[in-house]
């Protein structure tokens, strides 16, 4: 799709056109004869999708958009799921755990769902990642590792790895401890009496047969083919031998991944490959810039982050430095939300060479639907919440309508999401620490004096009229302009219980002027800084 000139794509040096650049380079301008470049992302299902998984398919849809404007090469995105994969341990989330546990080691595609829904634990797990993805709008091709291994999809790849065995054994070697150099395979037999991915020495290769031989788990010598699905790949020749069976192009990967990307790469070398094009996202901090691990449960979760905001503000984030390590906890929620309805309003009057700079042209391919529009700002919203103690979205409504009458939950959907989302985010974070305090001398001068400018003001002043009277009150009652900061802050901690918030003058044409003055009353006659009082 050309809706934007193609020289100004390639001059721009945002992050996705400096991949898809490289994709181009890649297959020399021409279509592969595959016909098509191809993009994946993996997922391991053993476990669900989690915030991981959103980023890398976001991220990866992001510099495929960014190469259809550089070429008329056709393109596809694959999620590729790695469930031949044997279980190593029982998730601590799921039920059944005693039957799972007694099948360690078996292909999660041969292991029952534990929730009796579908074929095997691994089905149930791809149904979640499909579902996952479809909710979200993700244009992509579903591939299953074990469909590719038993179809015979990867036959010419393992034949290959075969006739390499040593060369590859011996590339991977160097980076294993003294004990598993001992009995490391690049092949992985599945047991045929057993089932289980067997973690065993091969004992003979033979190219010629396409054949291994190894000991099974009873002690009998065994021999089985490398094609048909008879085999699981080690994960590192299994990255390396999947890039060249399926030509990828490209695919990006966590830092702690370097290292392994850098041996599938030689691995994908070895069997007359080559490694895609890609970069090494950095890994996700918590508030306290450590790493977020699901052991320690610190950071935020994606299911967290979209119980309080719109699934569009997690990919915005995304968007952002993915080279970067970035602080993922609560409190980066309701920039990140603002931020994003920002660059929405802006795209559509920019100039193509300044789309291309704005992360909302990433997010939505060029095209923001008339429904993301807002003319509400979350943080306004929970300001809003805050101030009315809304504990459901009627009572934002009811100011909102008044504020812009032509606005429905119908009509306005982005718009009702983000309101509800509010409620949400308001009763669970903003109201437990809701912490008012009474002000003092001057600032109480300052209140009373805005009280009586807003009584005096007419009904619908605008927001420029309104913040006036904010600053006017403020500089007339000894705040100095170097002061201000304080002014407001002094506001939003005596009306509102928190130590900032969106221009005051918003909040007021939002919440009304009336009732801004009576809460001004309010807080100068001590109703909320009393213990146990909210607003």
């Amino acid at each position: 799709m050309k809706d934007i000139d193609t020289n100004i794509a390639l001059e721009c040096r945002a992050w996705p056109f400096e991949e898809a650049r490289k994709v181009l380079k890649r297959v020399g301008g021409k279509t592969p004869d595959k016909g098509y470049v191809l993009f994946e992302t993996g997922y391991g299902p053993s476990g669900l999708p989690h915030i991981g998984t959103f980023g890398e398919v976001a991220r990866t849809t992001m510099v495929r958009h960014a190469f259809e404007r550089l070429s008329d090469i056709p393109t596809k995105l694959v999620s590729f799921s790695d469930d031949m994969d044997g279980l190593r341990k029982v998730p601590g989330n799921v039920p059944n755990q005693d039957m799972l546990a007694e099948n360690i080691g078996r292909p999660l595609t041969s292991i029952p769902d534990p929730f009796g829904k579908y074929e095997s634990f691994a089905h149930h797990n791809n149904a979640r990642l499909r579902e996952f993805l479809d909710h979200f709008g993700f244009d992509y091709e579903f591939v299953s590792s074990t469909e590719c291994y038993k179809s015979g999809r990867f036959d010419e790849a393992l034949l290959k790895m075969l006739v390499r065995y040593e060369e590859i054994r011996q590339t991977v070697l160097p980076l294993l401890g003294e004990e598993r150099r001992q009995t490391y395979s690049p092949f992985l037999p599945i047991s045929p009496k057993s089932g289980k991915v067997l973690q065993v020495p091969i004992l003979e290769t033979n190219p010629d047969a396409g054949t291994i031989v190894f000991e099974d788990e009873d002690g009998t010598k065994t021999e089985v083919p490398v094609t048909g699905g008879q085999v699981k790949a080690q994960w590192r020749p299994d990255w390396g031998m999947r890039w060249v069976a399926l030509d990828v192009d490209y695919e990006m990967a966590g830092e702690d991944l370097i290292s392994s990307a850098e041996m599938a790469g030689k691995i994908a070398k070895i069997l007359g490959g080559s490694k895609p094009e890609g970069f090494h996202i950095k890994l996700f901090l918590d508030e306290n810039n450590q790493k977020i691990s699901k052991s320690k449960g610190n950071g935020l979760t994606m299911e967290e982050w979209l119980t309080y905001a719109p699934h569009e503000s997690l990919a915005y984030y995304m968007y952002l430095k993915p080279q970067s390590g970035k602080r993922l906890f609560f409190d980066i929620i309701p920039k990140a939300v603002d931020e994003y309805i920002t660059y929405v309003e802006k795209l559509p009057q920019q100039e193509d060479k300044d789309k291309l700079q704005n992360p909302a042209w990433y997010i939505h391919d060029g095209r923001i639907p008339n429904s993301q529009n807002t003319p509400v700002s979350f943080a306004l919203l929970l300001n809003l919440a805050s101030a009315a103690n809304a504990h459901d979205s009627e009572r934002l409504w009811g100011f909102i309508k008044r504020y812009k009458p032509e606005a429905t939950p119908e009509n306005a959907p982005f718009l009702d999401r983000l309101v509800n989302y509010a409620v949400k985010y308001y009763e669970d974070f903003v109201l437990p620490t809701k912490q008012y305090r009474a002000p003092d001398e001057r600032e109480r001068r300052a209140m009373e004096d805005l009280a009586r400018r807003l009584a005096n003001i007419r009904d619908h002043a605008d927001f420029e009229a309104l913040q006036n009277e904010v600053f006017a009150a403020g500089k007339e009652n000894g705040y100095e302009k170097s002061e201000l900061r304080d002014w407001f802050q002094a506001l939003y901690q005596v009306l509102l219980g928190q130590d900032q918030g969106p221009r005051f003058g918003s909040f007021i044409e939002l919440y009304g002027v009336s009732e801004t003055v009576a809460l001004i009353e309010d807080a100068l006659a001590g109703k909320f800084s009393k213990p146990g009082a909210s607003a």
